[in-house]
C-alpha cells in the first residue's frame, strides 16, 4: 500500500526532503506540507513542475497548527519533521502531537537527503542561529580565494515568493537580487558575497543548483541557514558554536547534529564572553565530539562613524532571524552603541505596527527593532517603526545596507564585524588543508 505523507517545514529542508526522498518514490504520497517559522508562506502550494509527474495539482501547504486535523482528515501514516533551530523539548512535543493523532513521527538523516557533488565541498553551519556563521562563511570564502581557488557560494534556501521562478537561482550582481525580488533576510545573505566577487547559488530545486554550481568553481562552500545540517556532503565540515548560549550547542535541533558531525568547531565570540561560558562549550565539544579541530575566534564590532554616535538616542536594527527563531535579545548594533557611548538605546517596541506587532508577540525580542521585510507591506511597516522612533541616529547591524530599500529620514550608520581567529588558536588554513592540498 501506498504510504500517506505529511512533511513539516519552514520553506526550506521540507522541499528538500521531499525532491531528494519523496518526489520520484512509487511506495509514498506526500499529501501535504505544513510551514511555521517564517510568515506569509502558508496558504500556498509546492507547485506541480517542482513537485513532478505524480503530482499534476502540485501539493497544498497549510499552517502547522492545522496539523492533528490534517493528519486525520488526509489518513496521514508519516510525518516528517523538516525543520530547524529549535529546542529538543519542542520537537518532542510535536512528535507527541503527531503521535495522539495516530502518525508515525520521522526525522531523515544525512544520509537519507545529503547529494554527492564533483567538486571538494565546505560546509559551514552553526549550532544555532546568530552565533556568526555569515562572517565565518565570509572567512572561508577568502581563505580558499587567497589559496587561488575560484569559489561559489550554495545558501541554505529561502524560497518565499514564487517557487517555479526560484527553482535554480543564481546571483553575481546586485541587479541580480533586485530582478528576483529578494526579502530583506535573503539581501542579508546574498549581498556580501557579490560585494566581494562571489556567485551565489540558492533555491529550492538543490540537485538542479549542485549539478549547474559546481561547473563554475573549485571549490563549493555550502552556506549553511537556520543551524540545519548541510544538504551536500562536505570535504570539510565546520560548525560555529555561540558561547554567549553556552549549552545551546547540546539542547537545541538540529544544532547538536552539526556539533557532534563537524570536524572543525569554531567557537566564535571569545572576546565578549566570559571564560567561563568559552569553557562551558569547550566541555560539550569534548564530550561530544572530542576528535573535532577547534578553532577560537572573535567578531570585533566596528561603525561607520562611531564618533557620531556618542552621546546619541539610538535606534538598533539588528540582524532578523539572530532576534526572532535565534532568540537573541540583542546583537551586534547593542554592542557598537554601548561601545561608542549612545546615550540611550530607544525601544521601538511600542511603536511597532501591522505584523511588526506579531513579530514581537511571538518572539521574546530586546529594545531593539529586527529587520524585517517578507512582504511590501511589512518593509513599510518596517519604515513606518525607524521615522517615528524618538532617536537622534540609527545604527544598522544587518550585513546589508539598508538605506538602499527604506527611506531613513535619520543620520545612519552601519556596524560591520569579520570573524578573526584569536592569538593561539588553529587557523583557517589548517581547518581548510583537506581542501588546499
Amino acid at each position: 500500500m501506498t504510504k500517506r505523507v505529511l512533511i513539516m517545514g519552514a520553506a526550506g529542508r521540507d522541499f528538500h526532503n521531499f525532491n531528494v526522498v519523496y518526489r520520484d518514490d512509487p511506495g509514498t504520497e506526500v499529501v501535504a506540507f505544513t510551514a511555521t517559522q517564517i510568515p506569509f508562506i502558508s496558504d500556498r502550494r509546492y507547485p506541480p513542475e517542482l513537485a513532478g509527474q505524480r503530482y499534476p495539482e502540485g501539493i497544498s501547504i497549510h499552517l502547522e497548527e492545522e496539523l492533528p486535523g490534517l493528519i486525520r482528515n488526509l489518513a496521514v501514516d508519516e510525518v516528517v519533521f523538516a525543520y530547524s533551530d529549535v529546542p529538543h523539548p519542542y520537537v518532542m512535543h510535536r512528535a507527541s502531537t503527531v503521535l495522539a493523532a495516530g502518525a508515525s513521527f520521522i526525522l531523515l538523516g544525512p544520509n537519507a537527503t545529503m547529494l554527492e557533488g564533483t567538486v571538494p565541498i565546505v560546509a559551514v553551519c552553526a549550532v544555532r542561529t546568530g552565533s556568526g556563521k555569515s562572517q565565518t562563511t565570509r572567512r572561508v570564502v577568502r581563505t580558499l580565494k587567497d589559496h587561488g581557488k575560484t569559489v561559489v557560494v550554495v545558501r541554505h534556501p529561502m524560497p518565499y515568493g514564487d517557487l517555479v521562478r526560484q527553482r535554480v537561482q543564481r546571483f553575481e550582481t546586485f541587479d541580480d537580487l533586485d530582478r528576483a525580488n529578494v526579502t530583506i533576510e535573503e539581501r542579508e545573505e546574498f549581498e556580501p558575497h557579490l560585494l566581494r566577487g562571489t556567485v551565489v547559488y540558492a533555491g529550492v530545486d538543490y540537485g538542479a543548483i549542485l549539478e549547474q554550481a559546481q561547473k563554475e568553481c573549485d571549490v563549493l562552500v555550502w552556506d549553511g541557514g537556520n543551524n540545519d545540517y548541510p544538504f551536500f556532503r562536505p570535504t570539510v565540515h565546520i560548525t560555529v558554536a555561540d558561547p554567549l548560549r553556552a549549552g545551546h550547542e547540546l539542547s537545541y535541533h538540529p544544532g547538536e547534529t552539526n556539533l557532534r558531525m563537524a570536524g572543525v568547531i569554531v567557537i566564535n565570540k571569545v572576546d565578549s564572553a566570559t571564560p567561563e561560558q568559552v569553557q562551558a562549550v569547550e566541555r560539550s565539544i569534548t564530550s561530544a565530539n572530542p576528535g573535532a579541530l577547534v578553532i577560537k575566534a572573535r567578531s570585533p564590532v566596528t561603525v561607520e562613524d562611531g564618533a557620531a554616535i556618542e552621546g546619541k538616542r539610538v535606534l538598533v536594527i539588528e540582524d532578523g532571524p539572530t532576534l526572532t527563531h535565534g532568540e537573541m535579545l540583542y546583537g551586534a548594533g547593542v554592542v557598537a552603541a554601548r561601545q561608542h557611548g549612545a546615550s540611550e538605546i530607544v525601544d521601538p517596541r511600542d511603536l511597532a505596527v501591522g505584523s511588526m506587532r506579531d513579530v514581537y508577540a511571538k518572539y521574546e525580542v530586546g529594545p531593539v527593532l529586527p529587520a524585517m521585510g517578507y512582504s511590501k507591506e511589512q518593509l513599510e511597516e518596517f519604515e513606518q517603526m525607524i521615522n517615528g522612533a524618538p532617536a537622534d541616529a540609527v545604527l544598522i547591524a544587518t550585513p546589508i545596507d539598508l538605506r538602499k530599500l527604506v527611506n531613513i529620514r535619520k543620520p545612519a550608520f552601519r556596524v560591520y564585524y569579520e570573524l578573526e581567529e584569536a592569538e593561539g588558536s588553529p587557523t583557517m588554513e589548517d581547518a581548510l588543508r583537506p581542501v588546499l592540498d
